[in-house]
């Protein structure tokens, strides 16, 4: 079973960014929210390019998800590249008020500025930005104290673009996930899919968790730790496919259903029942 090219670029998502490019001019401040299972294929490569002299705040979340050891791995690698990173868990709201004084932070030099002008201080203007579904509006809500953006496990959810104040010092724009116009990168592409990243017109299903299970055994080789999801199903991977582990898995539990099989697959992994498993680490950099 091959994996066919994932490929997603909805109406709205175009309009989206349109539309945030020029409320870029009026922020002060970017928060990048990446998802810390997958940080890199998280990356907008057009990033850097509309922050121009903006001040970034890195956030990777769902460090839940991963283990610590991987988390501490990320963190030295961004320290060497000479970025500041904070892990989150906007859920929960473990890390976020680290976020806010960040931001707050990035924004006193704008004031300063000001000041010299003879201008009076005003709240500073921030922006998240981030793919579909990393928990950008999660991260929000934690920031408000309260749930005024809708939140959800899925991509697509926000679709506008909406400042909110957080307090006299800060105001946030929430905008909707922004991915790029063309995936050329398929392995950074199918991670994106498996974490749910992504819309899921953009793949198929049963071929997405047959390339997972693929990718798990390949892991499982330098991390382990990597192999203890295996005992959630019950069945053994040795000289199989992942093509062939989801018949098996079909066939004892879903009476044939493929696609019953790999939906529950996947959702298994994104709701952290599989463990915690990042798909990726630093470049160069090993974990375990």
């Amino acid at each position: 079973m091959s994996t066919p090219p994932i490929q997603w670029y909805p109406g709205h998502i175009a309009k989206a960014e349109k539309a945030l490019l020029e409320q870029l001019k009026k922020v002060d401040v970017v928060i990048e929210v990446r998802d810390a299972r997958i940080p890199l294929a998280t990356h907008h490569p057009r990033i850097e390019s509309w922050l121009g002299s903006k001040s970034r705040v890195l956030v990777l979340n769902r460090v839940d998800m991963i283990m610590p050891e991987v988390r501490q791995a990320w963190q030295t690698w961004f320290k060497a590249r000479g970025e500041t990173v904070y892990f989150t868990d906007a859920k929960q709201g473990k890390g976020v008020q680290a976020v806010l004084r960040a931001a707050q932070a990035a924004g006193q030099n704008m004031n300063a500025r000001r000041q010299q002008r003879g201008m009076k201080p005003r709240p500073v203007r921030a922006v998240v930005i981030g793919f579909p579904n990393v928990g950008k509006s999660a991260l929000i809500n934690r920031l408000l104290k309260r749930k005024i953006v809708t939140s959800a496990r899925r991509p697509g959810v926000t679709r506008q673009l909406r400042w909110v104040r957080i307090s006299d010092e800060i105001e946030l724009l929430d905008a909707p996930g922004i991915i790029p116009l063309q995936i050329e990168d398929q392995a950074a592409a199918l991670k994106l899919a498996i974490c749910e990243d992504i819309g899921e017109a953009a793949y198929d299903n049963q071929r997405v968790a047959a390339a997972f299970v693929d990718l798990l055994k390949q892991l499982e080789l330098s991390r382990p730790q990597c192999a203890n999801w295996k005992s959630r199903y019950e069945l053994e991977t040795d000289g199989l496919t992942g093509e062939s582990y989801l018949v098996m898995l079909a066939e004892q539990q879903f009476q044939g259903d493929m696609e019953r099989a790999a939906r529950q697959f996947l959702n298994d992994f994104r709701r952290g029942d599989l463990g915690k498993l990042s798909l990726e680490l630093p470049p160069l950099v090993h974990a375990d």
